[in-house]
């Protein structure tokens, strides 16, 4: 039987997440929106190229209507309003809380069995709210952040030094904000740690980089946000559970005392296979890391903290 993926929004990087899929053939897509017809539309320009692109993934686009997600064993979750001029954090939390909690709760009853991949901001909080809304176990909700995160880690990486994409290795930990804590001695290329070979100077103009990652390319693209690398980084975490990789790779995940944090999504390194968030890998932090986690993950407590006290 052919495995299922349902992406909820179909914006920029939901209906870019859904090609990828398709492209991928790793599974038969369904785009759901709330807007009319968009879905279906986007849904129907994707099959059209299917016969250059060569697969024969289904691809089905619906307007508010969650049934055909039934069955899906994955669902990649992008709903959500960007902040816009003017807006309090409070607004964007209390409005993104709203809709998280109302396409949880459908995926609840359509697709029981369901994995989350939660991509909506901001999104170490929408965790939260999938996992109180969903009734899931915490393996089966995971948020896409650190694989980006660490991606673009990589990408400005390669360009410092030159060098193939495919040899640098990168891990970012943390809240998926500018409190993100990218790890040097655990960034190599072809296995050499970066801090042999670049300067600590260029090492810390290198994650200042990453962590204004996002905001750098909000303001070369002065309305939108990045949505080609936050799609693949949703899509390689689909094809790690999809395919039972066994893949370990940077997600936030449910901690219960890893890393010293209590019932907190927080990035940190996941093994990810057929039942999503199989293990939680634990590597040591010196104590400046461990410091600059423990400051990223109360970041995060204090928008989880904003959400129970919007929530009343």
């Amino acid at each position: 039987m052919r495995k299922k993926v349902t992406v909820v929004g179909a914006g920029n990087v939901g209906a870019t997440a859904a090609m990828r899929l398709a492209e991928k053939e790793l599974a038969d897509v369904v785009l759901v929106d709330i807007l009319e017809d968009v879905p279906a539309g986007k849904a129907l320009d994707l099959l059209e190229a299917a016969p250059i692109e060569k697969h024969d993934s289904a691809i089905t686009g619906v307007s508010g209507d969650y049934s055909e997600a039934s069955g899906s064993d994955i669902v990649i979750i992008t709903a959500g309003i960007p902040r816009k001029p003017g807006m309090s954090r409070d607004d964007l939390l209390s409005t993104n809380m709203g809709i998280m909690k109302s396409v949880v709760k459908e995926i609840a009853l359509v697709a029981p069995e369901s994995i989350l991949i939660i991509v909506s901001n901001p999104l170490d909080a929408m965790c939260h709210v999938a996992l109180e809304a969903s009734g899931f176990p915490k393996n089966r909700i995971l948020g896409m952040a650190g694989v980006l995160d660490s991606a673009r880690f990589r990408a400005f990486i390669s360009m410092e030094l030159n060098v193939s994409v495919e040899n640098t290795h990168a891990f970012v930990l943390g809240g998926h904000g500018d409190t993100m804590v990218p790890l040097p001695r655990y960034s190599t290329v072809a296995g050499i740690p970066i801090t042999e070979l670049l300067s600590p100077e260029k090492i810390d103009a290198l994650i200042k980089r990453t962590q204004n990652g996002g905001a750098e390319i909000v303001g070369l693209l002065k309305t939108g946000s990045a949505y080609y690398a936050p799609s693949s980084a949703a899509v390689e975490m689909a094809e790690a559970i999809l395919k039972d990789k066994k893949k370990i790779l940077p997600c936030a995940a449910y901690l219960e005392g890893e890393y010293g944090i209590n019932k907190l999504f927080i990035g940190v390194p996941v093994k990810l296979g057929a039942n999503g968030a199989e293990e939680i890998i634990e590597i040591r932090l010196s104590d400046e890391e461990e410091k600059a986690l423990r400051h990223s993950a109360d970041a995060v407590q204090g928008l989880v903290n904003d959400l129970k006290r919007l929530k009343g």
